[in-house]
């Protein structure tokens, strides 16, 4: 039986609610984890959770499996766009906190969360991320 995929620009519609099954597997037959690489999958359920703070997308369920992870979410864009800029600065923060000459996150500079918001064209960009599928599968693949 052959399993078609599809982009995901063909199946989401942007500024629609909708309901998804994101389903993401390993390259090359890999694993994500199991034996030495357990360790992977709180760190894959960590990112998760991290990112179900900051972006305007629910999720209902996951499974992070050995070679694949499955995420059940809804997409709310209209809470993206009623979020006031500050707000945007202040979520976009959390996935990418500044961080100190250790490389640990520190809380952000109200100076520098204001000075973000005062940014109209950076604002309008990260508002359509927050509720991005794509921006959310890169970030949670990326880690």
């Amino acid at each position: 039986m052959t399993h078609m995929t599809f982009p995901r620009s063909s199946l989401v519609v942007p500024d629609r609610a909708g309901a998804y099954h994101l389903v993401s597997r390993c390259v090359r037959r890999a694993f994500l984890c199991g034996d030495a690489t357990e360790h992977r999958r709180q760190w894959v359920t960590d990112a998760i959770r991290l990112q179900s703070t900051a972006f305007c997308i629910d999720v209902l369920a996951y499974a992070v499996m050995a070679n694949h992870l499955h995420v059940v979410v809804t997409t709310q864009p209209g809470r993206a766009a009623a979020l006031t800029p500050l707000e945007v600065a202040e979520h976009w923060a959390v996935l990418f906190p500044a961080r100190d000459d250790d490389g640990n996150p520190v809380p952000p500079a109200l100076a520098d969360l204001q000075a973000r918001a005062a940014n109209v064209e950076w604002i309008a960009e990260r508002r359509r991320r927050l509720s991005s599928l794509s921006w959310y599968m890169k970030l949670l693949k990326e880690r």
